[in-house]
């Protein structure tokens, strides 16, 4: 019976070999990301910003919700892949880090496409819920402040459409998710964080072990009125 695989550097490099496709845009906007302080750290892997890519592509998605932009790596993978009209709301509490992805989105032709805020995400949410109504977006990708997660969980999860995907980043927090020794407050609000999606039964969810962990949550159209946290906690039905 197959067990799990040991990732070796070696296998690594050779899932890259085989199926990544960055091209010199994205290539170069990760680059000069890197060279950032803490940029290395804090952006996403091209792998990852591939598989968003396909996602928003399977889900026909055309209004697609970034919260945490950074330096738009991961946005240009969204709105490269939202369907013909669509567009992508990425928010972030500073303009300093999505200026460096600008020229990146225009010479990707996509700069058209993407509205970007700034200022603190819980506002920016609510005002978008206010503006736009319930179930106005198609995906949504979280990717920031680790304490905030269970606040833009809950407005994402609002805003989001039945059957609607939310992505959410770095669930597994560089493995320190699994030592006990981590009591850090990032480290501490990932579990707690991953603990709240379990018993949620308003959503189905999937923890991929890939790149720093990757949840996947689907809104479920059966249960598309349960949306206050009150309902977290209660049993998972069983299908």
């Amino acid at each position: 019976m197959a067990g799990q695989l040991n990732i070796t550097a070696e296998l690594s490099d050779y899932v890259r070999t085989v199926s990544l496709r960055e091209d010199e845009i994205l290539r170069a906007l990760r680059e000069e990301t890197a060279a950032l302080p803490a940029g290395k750290a804090m952006q996403i892997m091209a792998e990852e910003g591939q598989l968003l890519e396909l996602l928003v592509r399977l889900t026909s998605a055309r209004t697609v919700l970034e919260v945490g932009t950074f330096t738009g790596y991961s946005t240009l993978c969204l709105a490269r892949a939202v369907a013909p009209g669509g567009r992508v709301i990425t928010c972030d509490i500073t303009e300093r880090w999505p200026r460096v992805g600008v020229p990146y989105w225009r010479r990707a032709g996509v700069l058209d496409r993407i509205d970007s805020r700034i200022g603190d995400a819980s506002d920016t949410l609510a005002t978008l819920l206010y503006e736009e109504g319930p179930g106005s977006v198609d995906f949504v990708f979280i990717d920031a402040d680790k304490p905030g997660y269970p606040k833009y969980y809950e407005a994402a999860l609002a805003l989001v459409r039945e059957n609607g995907l939310i992505v959410v980043d770095n669930t597994l927090f560089f493995g320190k998710v699994a030592d006990p020794a981590a009591q850090d407050a990032d480290t501490e609000a990932i579990r707690a964080f991953n603990a709240l999606l379990l018993e949620d039964r308003r959503v189905d969810v999937s923890l991929l072990p890939m790149a720093d962990g990757i949840t996947l949550v689907r809104k479920r159209a059966e249960l598309q009125g349960l949306l206050g946290p009150e309902h977290v906690g209660e049993p998972v039905p069983r299908h």
